[in-house]
Parts: C-alpha cells; sequence; structure tokens
C-alpha cells in the first residue's frame, strides 16, 4: 500500500443575502535475555537492549464540524479540580485545538495526527452551510494525516463524501467564492467495512500504511456496523456495512503479509464510561472495568496484532486498557467530543522487529482549554467564512429566558426535546399541513442546547438562526403519517427494546401524549402499555393516528421500525423551518421562552445512555 492513498440533494442551497526529541532510544527490556538464552541466543545475565522509535499519536474523534468555540454543554469537559471537587471547564474550538495539536507535537520528530470519524455532519451553521467544506480545510491546517469515516460522514449521501475527499464545488450550490474552488481533504478518509453493493468493493481505501523513518505503520478505518440505522436511507443507499471486527481482522492479515507489524485501528464505535470526568480511571478495579458498550465486545476480538484501538461516536471520553484475544493489555481511547479533548498515545516501536512493545505504550486524554492562545490561521480561515454567512447566520429567530437543554440534559425527556416536539406539532397540525395529533423527536436529532448566554453580539436571551441550525442542523423533511393506536404503543416499546435495549433512545414527544417509563423493568416491558395515554384518554389500538415526525424517525431510524409502517404520508416544510418558526411566533424580547415542564414522561429507576 502506497504511503499517501487518495481515492478518487435534496439539501440546503446556500441562501445569501449580500525522548521523544532524538525519536530513537536504546531501551532495556526484563526478560528478553533469559528468552534468548533459552533458545540458545546468548547468555542470560545480560539484559538486551532494544533500539526504540517513538511515535507519538495524537487523536480526535466526533468533532462535528465545530469550528467556534460550542455553548451550553457542548462546550464544557467535567473534570475534578484541586479541591477534589468536578467542575466544568469550558473547553474547544477549532483555534484553540490547532494550537493545542502544535504544541503537543513540539519535542516529537515522529508524530501523526489520526481521528475516529464524524469530523462532519451535523455541524453548525458555519459548516453546515458550506456542506462542512470549512472543516476540511480546518483540518488540512492543522495538520489531520488520516481518519476513518463515521456515520455521520454519510449525511448527505456517498457522492458528497467523495466530494470531501477529492474537492470541487458543491454540485448544487457550487462554489462560494469566484476563483476559489474547493481542494478536498488532504488527509485520507478510510472505509474499510463500506463497500459498494455493485462492486462489492470498499468505496473509500480500507487502510493507510505511513513509512515512519523506515517503519510502516498501518491504519485501518472503519464505522459502526449499524450506521444505516441511524442515517437516512438516502445517505446509504448503494452501500453495505460489514462488521467492524471481521473487516479489520481481515485488513490486518493483509497488512502483515506486507511488512506491517505497528497497526492502529480506528473505530467509529464506542463505550461508556463509568466515570463522569474526562479522566476517571477507566482500568478500576481491574483492567477495562470501567467501560461498557459495544467497544468492549469489539475490543476483545479484534487481532491482537493491532497494537491501538482509538475509538468515537457515543461521545465520551476514556483511556481504558481491553484486554485482546491473546489477554494481553492494550490501548482503547476516546476523546468527547467536539474537540474539547485531544488523545496522546506514545508507541514505541522496535526498530528490529517493527512492532510496538506493548508494555510501554502509554495514552492521556487532554482538555482543549481556551487560556491557550488562538492559532492564527484558523482564526483567518473562521472569519473569511463568519463574513459570508453574517446575513444568515445573526437574524434574530427568537428569544429565551433561561438555558433550555437538550444534549446538556440527564433526563429522558429534555426541555428541548418538548419545545421541539410541540413545534413539530403545531407546524403541521392544520389540516392542510397534515392534521397531525402527535409528534415524535428522535433524541440523537438533538444537536446542541438553546442557551441563554449570548454568543456574539446579539445579546441574552436572544436566538440566531446559527444557533438555532446548531440544535437542528440536519434539515430532514417532516412526515405526517398514520399510524395505529398499536403501531404507536410499538414505537414506544422500541426505545427500549430490540436495537435500543442496551442503549435506549428516549423519544421526546409533544404535549397531550403521557405515559410511564419503568425502567426497573427489562425490555419492552418498561414502557407501561396501559399508562399511554392522548390528552387524557387512553391510546386505542384500533384507532388511527395522524403522527408527525422527521423523515429520519418515518423511515425507521434509530431502531424504531413500527415508524416504517405507517401510511398516508404528507411531506411538510424542514424540521428547522418548523422550530424557527416556532420560536418566532412564541417569543419576543419582552416574553421569552421559558424552559418546558418535563411533565409527560413519568419515569421509575435510573436511565441508560442515549447517543
Amino acid at each position: 500500500m502506497p504511503e499517501t492513498i487518495r481515492t478518487g440533494t435534496r439539501r440546503r442551497r446556500l441562501l445569501l443575502a449580500g525522548a521523544a526529541t532524538a525519536g530513537i532510544v536504546a531501551l532495556a527490556i526484563p526478560g528478553a535475555a533469559a528468552s534468548a538464552a533459552e533458545h540458545g541466543h546468548g547468555p542470560a545475565h545480560h539484559p538486551a537492549k532494544v533500539h526504540v522509535e517513538n511515535l507519538q499519536l495524537l487523536a480526535i474523534n466526533d468533532f462535528h464540524g465545530n469550528l467556534e468555540p460550542p455553548s451550553g454543554s457542548s462546550g464544557t469537559i467535567k473534570e475534578t479540580d484541586a479541591t477534589g471537587a468536578v467542575v466544568s471547564t469550558p473547553a474547544g474550538g477549532a483555534e484553540y485545538l490547532a494550537t493545542a495539536l502544535r504544541d503537543a507535537r513540539k519535542g516529537h520528530r515522529d508524530s501523526l495526527t489520526v481521528a475516529a470519524g464524524d469530523v462532519v455532519g451535523a455541524s453548525p451553521l458555519l459548516s453546515g452551510l458550506f456542506h462542512d467544506e470549512p472543516t476540511i480545510e480546518a483540518m488540512n491546517k492543522i495538520g489531520l494525516d488520516v481518519t476513518s469515516v463515521g456515520n455521520h460522514e454519510f449525511d448527505e449521501g456517498s457522492a458528497e463524501l467523495l466530494r470531501l475527499q477529492n474537492g470541487g464545488c458543491h454540485p448544487t450550490d457550487g462554489c462560494y467564492a469566484d476563483g476559489r474552488t474547493f481542494k478536498g481533504a488532504d488527509f485520507p478518509y478510510l472505509a474499510a467495512n463500506v463497500t459498494s453493493e455493485k462492486t462489492g468493493k470498499p468505496i473509500l481505501a480500507p487502510y493507510w500504511v505511513k513509512n515512519v523513518h523506515g517503519i510502516k505503520v498501518g491504519f485501518i478505518g472503519v464505522t459502526l456496523k449499524g450506521t444505516p440505522n441511524i442515517v437516512t436511507a438516502a445517505g446509504v443507499k448503494g452501500l453495505k456495512f460489514g462488521d467492524e471486527v471481521e473487516t479489520i481482522n481481515k485488513y490486518t492479515a493483509e497488512l502483515k503479509k506486507q511488512g506491517v507489524r505497528t497497526i492502529v485501528a480506528l473505530v467509529h464505535e464506542g463505550g461508556y464510561p463509568a466515570g463522569n470526568t474526562y479522566d476517571a480511571n477507566c482500568d478500576s478495579p481491574s483492567a477495562g472495568a470501567g467501560i461498557s458498550g459495544p467497544i468492549v465486545d469489539i475490543a476483545k476480538n479484534i487481532d491482537p496484532a493491532v497494537d491501538a484501538i482509538v475509538t468515537g461516536h457515543t461521545h465520551n471520553s476514556y483511556n481504558c486498557t481491553i484486554p485482546d484475544p491473546a489477554g494481553q493489555p492494550r490501548r482503547v481511547t476516546s476523546a468527547a467530543s467536539f474537540g474539547r479533548l485531544y488523545t496522546e498515545i506514545d508507541l514505541p516501536i522496535d526498530r528490529a522487529t517493527g512492532d510496538v512493545i506493548r508494555s510501554s505504550v502509554t495514552s492521556a486524554n487532554h482538555v482543549v482549554r481556551r487560556t491557550v492562545p488562538k492559532a492564527g490561521d484558523i482564526t483567518d480561515l473562521i472569519a473569511y467564512y463568519q463574513k459570508i454567512a453574517a446575513p444568515i447566520a445573526g437574524r434574530t429567530v427568537g428569544y429565551v429566558s433561561a438555558d433550555i437543554n437538550g444534549r446538556g440534559s440527564t433526563d429522558p425527556e429534555t426541555p428541548l426535546g418538548e419545545l421541539i416536539a410541540d413545534a413539530q406539532l403545531e407546524g403541521l397540525a392544520p389540516a392542510d399541513k397534515g392534521g397531525a395529533q402527535i409528534a415524535f423527536m428522535n433524541p440523537g436529532g438533538i444537536r446542541a442546547d438553546l442557551v441563554y448566554q449570548a454568543s456574539g453580539g446579539e445579546g441574552d436571551g436572544v436566538v440566531t438562526y446559527a444557533e438555532a441550525f446548531t440544535v437542528q442542523p440536519f434539515t430532514n423533511m417532516m412526515n405526517v403519517i398514520d399510524l395505529t393506536g398499536a403501531q404507536i404503543v410499538t414505537a414506544l416499546q422500541q426505545q427500549v427494546s430490540g436495537a435500543n435495549e442496551a442503549a435506549p433512545k428516549i423519544l421526546q414527544v409533544s404535549k397531550g401524549l403521557t405515559y410511564t417509563l419503568d425502567l426497573t423493568k427489562s425490555g419492552a416491558d418498561r414502557v407501561v402499555a396501559d399508562t399511554i395515554k392522548l390528552n387524557g384518554e387512553p391510546i386505542d389500538p384500533a384507532r388511527t393516528y395522524r403522527v408527525a415526525m422527521n423523515e429520519f424517525l418515518a423511515g425507521g431510524g434509530d431502531g424504531f421500525a413500527a415508524f416504517a409502517g405507517g401510511t398516508n404520508k404528507l411531506v411538510g416544510a424542514s424540521d428547522l423551518d418548523v422550530f424557527t418558526a416556532y420560536l418566532t411566533a412564541h417569543s419576543t424580547a419582552a416574553a421569552p421562552l421559558a424552559p418546558p415542564a418535563e411533565d409527560r414522561v413519568t419515569v421509575v429507576g435510573t436511565a441508560g445512555a442515549q447517543d
């Protein structure tokens, strides 16, 4: 494989109104001489010296186009201060991330920067408005060397992903400035387990090999096999998503045949740490004991020849040691999301064998603090796109009296989720708009909080179009469908059963719909069927109801197969248009919106994690 690999909508139209310094050290390996003596290679009393190449890996994941410092809970990281108290520290922003990574590389002659997917997608307006070209340009400047694809890289389909890789103007919106053509990513996107249904071959390179002073270092990139369940059908049309472990093991064998002995997997799938701070001990009371979720079984089954696993998707931070199939400890890391953390992994490589000395690997997560100087080139890039986006971004669409939390809420029922569901119900209730009686919103589609504190010069409590876009960045079209009461009950049960049993996805519901969620029970029984009511009346299994939801949910996304059985579909406005219209209609500077009361879902027990 060559050192560098490059592989050759109904979406928003742009509406614009105007020891490392030397790199090689000698390392004494205890027991190495004894092993040699046992095989007749010399006396056991002389410790063997191994010449080591130190490779620094700097890793991020789930950046999601957050060029500007994210606000609300999305812009903080939990850590323990000097007094032992858990505090929320402001973190993130591409200007600070660039500085942090550049500082971290100092003194390391061998350093590579990698990512585990979702570099783009579900992005704030500054990146999303331009189909994430600004983020790709920022990553080029920051020095990203390689990334796996994530599920959000498919939000606009595989053709758009290939354009981000290879460059060229957007097929609908064109170029955003005269004489300025988008050049694409300087780094390879890896998609080992994403194949074309027609050819059976990966749509992008499955792996990338870097020659580090004569040592071959291989990276294999995969996204979660369940990507089709969490992306619109249009986004994954014509694609197949293979098993993560089978794919990584297949390409590990291929790399080994090419003489590659240092191998890193970039996996867009993750886990749930037990600790609530970014640096909680993930290996207490034993290796890997502090983490659960899909990545645990994946890590335990990936070929032992893989030396480290960089992960993502769950937006959590962890630095774990999970045993490989041979029972040997192996680093598994994740750096939260939105550029708030980066992971530093130090891989000592035996120059004689080209393999990592696993027992000497170290790793740590570091906060991207906003106390460091901003990177000037990233500041200039942000300013360039801010100027183009300003006529849209700064428009006032509503007012709030306090923070209305979505991503920042730890409750199954969130204030912002209720607000969005109410907006969808109101927007689709008129007979000519669909006649909706109920609205459902998927929790993963709520990408931020509505924050009271001003993010710019708009003033406290003002909600700008850019802020509303950050909350609802997908521009999904609203659907209204016929569902029977029985189908509605089944859909509510699918929140906590089947594909969602291990990590429940609690739908946000519009006013009038109430029920009890008993998390002390298991599976579908967690939804207490006889408590489901609409406007105080029990849901009638035989009655037909008109139900509003975005096109992703209506297609059965997030494991809600019951919604895909809906009939008599009417397509309405976009979710963002419905949301902003509601904010404008229901708030003024004198009478801002207050956070809704969380009184629709009665929860018994403790909720599981939601992505």
